[in-house]
């Protein structure tokens, strides 16, 4: 995904048993390999851990909106 991947978007590299098909690849996008994974954000269940993970996605699409929103003045 060249240039990024949008909020609630599946990513393209997710497998059908969603592992990352260029983990430990260059092309890996910075923010996966940045991404560590602790006991908030995966709880104890997948359903958490995916719950979290949108709830990142709807923050950082909130935070890219308004930066786009300053950029048009």
């Amino acid at each position: 995904m060249p240039t990024g991947k949008p909020a609630g978007v599946r990513c393209a590299q997710l497998t059908s048993d969603n592992a990352c098909a260029i983990f430990g690849r260059p092309e890996r996008p910075e923010v996966c390999v940045r991404l560590r994974p602790n006991p908030t954000m995966c709880g104890n269940s997948r359903g958490h851990a995916l719950g979290y993970l949108a709830d990142l996605e709807q923050l950082t699409r909130a935070a890219k909106e308004c930066i786009d929103d300053f950029r048009s003045w």
